[in-house]
């Protein structure tokens, strides 16, 4: 993959992950959407997307966002996005 196409990626999986996130919960603080446009790893991106998609609050896909690099453990009622209130805001 070339820098550029590179560049094209990050950018339209920092796109979509903004998306999702707008859909799920609303306004994005300015923080998180400087933090968002930081990322340059597609690893973290897809990993933060699918956090998105799932997480049961905002406060649990900021935990997920702040948790670096190797996390993954979408597992439980804290990635149910149908869950009643599950420890989050």
């Amino acid at each position: 993959m070339t820098p550029e196409q590179l560049q094209s990626v990050l950018q339209t999986d920092r796109n979509d992950l903004l998306a999702v996130l707008r859909l799920r919960f609303g306004t994005v603080p300015e923080e998180i959407l400087e933090k968002i446009e930081a990322i340059a790893d597609i690893d973290v991106l897809e990993r933060l997307i699918l956090a998105a998609a799932n997480a049961a609050s905002w406060g649990i896909f900021m935990s997920e966002l702040y948790e670096g690099r190797d996390a993954f453990r979408l597992v439980g009622e804290s990635f149910n996005p149908i869950a009643k209130n599950p420890g989050g805001v």
